[in-house]
């Protein structure tokens, strides 16, 4: 029919080939006028930008076919792709850095309060009830919350050795208080200071409050450090360093729909999974530690809710501090009776008399009337304590914010794909850009991590080099995780006695069980678990204590029975020889 139509063949060929060519310069020209269009959209000149496709062999990252990118595009849209990516990263990244961030200046802004305020009740109620008493010797009481402080802020405090100078620097004053009749030097009150663990003047209550105080300390201190860890991580791990071969998988799957003229056709969401799993392979190793991590700071909050309660802690210093006092007080004639045995009668204070017993009874019961007792409340109506909220819902919104962050980094890859900016839905496979065409994208999409990456057919991944910073986040992240978990058991990582036997050889430190403090089966050990202050220079060995009650042997002058074993033997082969 076409011969029917045209007698000169050749003339006829050559009509219809520049009628193809025509028409295919206007398709291109069309398809050409798109990708100028969003390339300038983006803020790139589009003088570079050819009018119509060409050939291309010129392109290093792209497929080199009929293209509307210059060489020039190709790199301007490479380096786009990185900046894209970095983008989407840091993005995705900020639910995590924002909530870490928040949550510790939230928790910080309440454990410092939570301390002033504490530290006001007890003045309040001191100075209420003992008066000039009180404020004559209130250094040593601000001196407590000054260390309180000072460990919280994570010097290097160990709280056993600052409640134990505060109630030996207490046992002072307040023997001198109930012995008004009477003259004590430095050396005396020291005496009785060096001997205070041996006559417990306060009774139970200074290991009470020890427990008590240390678990909640060291949780809280623990808990605000991990979060300023998190957040520390995050930072780092969102600032990549992305390699050549990610950039060229990036340019391949999100720009060079525009180079072959098709600026709005998404790369498929396999071709996504496989780029991002290739680029993010360091960060995916993350997943395990992180996700302890996390369990560990839940675990943690949980713990500081409830048995390691801060608030009530911090509530009951000034409680426990008066309850010993009146402890001392109501046995302080027994308390000094064995005090005048051991350390020596004082001298009278000349021309005061001492008061009678209904008078000490008397100043006793205004004093226990005046101690204020624990109050507690519904959740619905539980007061704010500091910083304009309580610590149950402080610890609330801090597990609805962690529970998500599980599996973040493993996750990340089908986050930033699930975005219909970045590529197309996964039920869109046969519709979307393959790295090649428009198309289903056949490949398997690859596992986690980065020995998974190892045939991986968009990214060039070397499993034998595992990425060095990587590596050291997670060992921040382990390192972390462990102080957690100590703090967990009511252990300072700062003060573990690796030395000590109290832990059966483990090295742990003091252990505390879950029941509240002074009412449970098990006693922590009354070694201290960090380094001994040096003795006060006074030599106590030949005080009247020592003399009455007996003195005390150094370990030079114990005999060992592995000494007496060879005594004897050597005993035995003398007589042995004087007999023959």
């Amino acid at each position: 029919m076409v011969l029917r139509l045209c007698s000169d063949i050749p003339a006829c060929l050559g009509a219809l080939l520049w009628l193809t060519a025509v028409w295919s310069s206007a398709t291109a020209a069309r398809s050409c006028a798109e990708s100028r269009r969003e390339y300038e959209e983006r803020g790139y000149s589009a003088a570079s930008s050819p009018l119509s496709p060409i050939s291309g062999e010129h392109l290093r990252l792209c497929p080199q076919d009929y293209t509307c990118c210059s060489s020039l595009m190709e790199e301007t849209l490479a380096r786009q792709s990185e900046a894209d990516f970095l983008s989407a990263v840091e993005d995705n990244s900020q639910f995590l850095l924002t909530s870490f961030t928040q949550r510790h200046r939230k928790f910080d802004e309440f454990f410092r309060e939570l301390i002033d305020v504490a530290e006001k009740a007890m003045n309040q109620m001191f100075t209420k009830t003992y008066g000039r008493l009180y404020t004559q010797n209130a250094q040593l009481f601000q001196q407590l919350f000054t260390e309180l402080r000072r460990y919280y802020s994570g010097g290097g405090v160990s709280l056993s050795e600052v409640l134990s100078d505060f109630w030996a620097g207490l046992v002072e004053r307040v023997f001198s208080l109930v012995n008004p009749q009477y003259q004590f030097g430095q050396d005396y009150l020291e005496c009785v200071s060096k001997h205070a663990e041996h006559l417990q003047p306060f009774g139970d209550l200074p290991r009470k409050l020890r427990v008590q105080l240390s678990r909640a300390f060291i949780a809280a201190r623990a808990l605000v450090q991990g979060l300023a860890t998190g957040r520390d991580i995050v930072n780092k791990a969102a600032k990549l360093s992305v390699s050549s071969e990610c950039v060229r998988a990036l340019m391949r799957q999100w720009y060079c729909p525009l180079c072959r003229g098709m600026p709005s056709l998404k790369s498929c969401h396999s071709l996504c999974l496989n780029v991002m799993k290739g680029c993010l392979a360091n960060q995916a190793d993350l997943d395990s530690e992180w996700n302890n991590f996390i369990d560990s700071l839940l675990s943690l909050a949980d713990r500081l809710a409830g048995p390691f309660n801060v608030e009530l802690a911090a509530d009951s210093v000034a409680v426990k501090v008066s309850e010993a006092i009146m402890h001392m007080q109501e046995n302080s004639v027994t308390i000094s009776t064995k005090v005048f045995q051991g350390c020596g009668s004082p001298r009278p204070v000349p021309g005061r008399a001492k008061r009678s017993p209904k008078e000490r009874e008397r100043e006793n019961e205004r004093q226990r009337g005046s101690r204020r007792p624990f109050k507690t409340y519904s959740p619905e109506e539980k007061p704010t304590t500091a910083a304009g909220t309580n610590l149950d819902r402080l610890v609330l919104e801090l597990k609805e914010r962690l529970r998500p962050m599980r599996g973040f980094w493993v996750s990340l890859p089908h986050t930033i794909c699930n975005d219909d900016k970045m590529a197309a839905d996964v039920t869109n496979e046969d519709r979307c850009w393959n790295g090649q065409a428009r198309g289903r994208y056949l490949p398997d999409v690859m596992g986690d991590g980065l020995v998974n990456q190892v045939n991986n057919p968009e990214v060039e991944v070397d499993i034998a080099r595992p990425d060095v910073r990587t590596r050291q986040l997670i060992m921040e992240l382990r390192v972390a995780i462990n102080r957690l978990k100590h703090a967990h058991n009511g252990q300072d990582t700062d003060f573990m006695d690796s030395d000590g036997d109290d832990s059966s050889g483990s090295g742990l430190g003091e252990r505390y069980s879950d029941d509240w403090p002074g009412y449970g089966s098990y006693s922590p050990p009354r070694s201290p678990a960090y380094p001994q202050k040096p003795s006060r220079p006074r030599d106590r060995s030949t005080t009247k204590w020592n003399r009455a009650h007996g003195p005390t042997r150094s370990a030079a002058q114990k005999v060992s029975p592995l000494s007496l074993f060879f005594l004897s033997l050597s005993l035995l082969l003398f007589l042995a020889l004087q007999w023959r």
